[in-house]
């Protein structure tokens, strides 16, 4: 069914990650088309979209605004277009720090201790202790995250948040081992340890290829946990996972203690596609050639 079907690959996205997802998307363009699909490159630049009459499926690689939030799932919807990945509503939740910490909360899944601080009149401190993490709810990619260890700065960091949106996510900052768990098909895949090589897991040290100075950072898959660990962070992924709602895949980022406890953060719809992106290790570590991996995501896409 797939080789019939007329596949579009959106890419780009009016966000602060569109040059991420150009790579991504060409990363699975190039994929489906060695297989033999009908792909085809769609550059999405705002909020709006227009599929060739006939598109059979809409391969989604939009990260971040418009294309991870719900937005561009309700329009496809609306248009009758399958689509891959997660659904409008999972979608909408999980992009939302905020919601999806509700959902965590409500399902028991580990995760750090947390409040919502309201900076609409203006900012203001938090009750949690320093040190704390500032996140803006509804962005991708560690934008406008910081963690703040000295109280003179918290101030300073609230303020930069603040530039992103007023309801700020503040959550206690865990010490420890940055993993980051894929799920494919309702299954965890191996675990990938992220070793940033200065600082913490942000933009610059993310993507050191954007220009943005970070120092980059060493990926190790499996992670080299023992079997009772890896356990138990697998199926912290896998609980957030479905608390919300995700459908297809997903990529979920852990904290894991010096106790060797596991602090799920967030669960990413649309994770980077390109053959050296984190899902893309992971399902290579699972015997899951890259290839195949779009193909997969594509089939079950689908089903829905």
């Amino acid at each position: 069914m797939l080789h019939s079907t007329k596949i579009a690959v959106l890419m780009g996205g009016p966000g602060s990650e569109r040059q991420v997802s150009i790579a991504s998307g060409t990363a699975v363009l190039k994929a489906l088309q060695s297989l033999g699909y009908q792909a085809f490159p769609v550059d999405v630049t705002g909020t709006t979209i227009d599929l060739p009459p006939g598109t059979g499926l809409a391969y989604n690689l939009i990260h971040g605004t418009f294309g991870e939030d719900g937005q561009l799932q309700e329009i496809l919807e609306q248009q009758a277009i399958p689509y891959t990945g997660a659904r409008s509503a999972s979608s909408r939740i999980a992009f939302d720090k905020n919601l999806a910490k509700d959902r965590f909360t409500a399902a028991d899944v580990p995760t750090p201790r947390a409040e919502i601080l309201d900076v609409s009149n203006g900012p203001k401190l938090p009750s949690i202790p320093v040190p704390f993490v500032v996140k803006p709810p509804r962005e991708g990619s560690s934008v406008g995250v910081t963690i703040v260890r000295d109280p003179a700065l918290a101030a300073a960091a609230i303020a930069d948040a603040a530039k992103y949106s007023t309801d700020l996510l503040i959550e206690e900052f865990i010490e420890g081992k940055e993993l980051t768990v894929a799920i494919l098909d309702d299954t965890a895949l191996p675990i990938v340890h992220i070793a940033p090589r200065d600082g913490f897991y942000d933009m610059a040290n993310k993507y050191p290829w954007l220009g943005g100075g970070g120092a980059g950072s060493d990926y190790h898959c499996p992670a080299d946990l023992d079997p009772a660990t890896t356990a138990a962070v697998q199926a912290a992924a896998l609980a957030a996972h479905r608390s919300l709602g995700i459908e297809v895949y997903s990529r979920v980022d852990v904290l894991l203690d010096a106790q060797n406890r596991p602090f799920v953060l967030e669960a990413n719809t649309i994770p980077g596609m390109t053959e050296t992106s984190l899902l893309p290790k992971a399902a290579a570590a699972a015997g899951i050639p890259f290839p195949q991996l779009c193909q997969k995501i594509a089939e079950l896409s689908l089903t829905l």
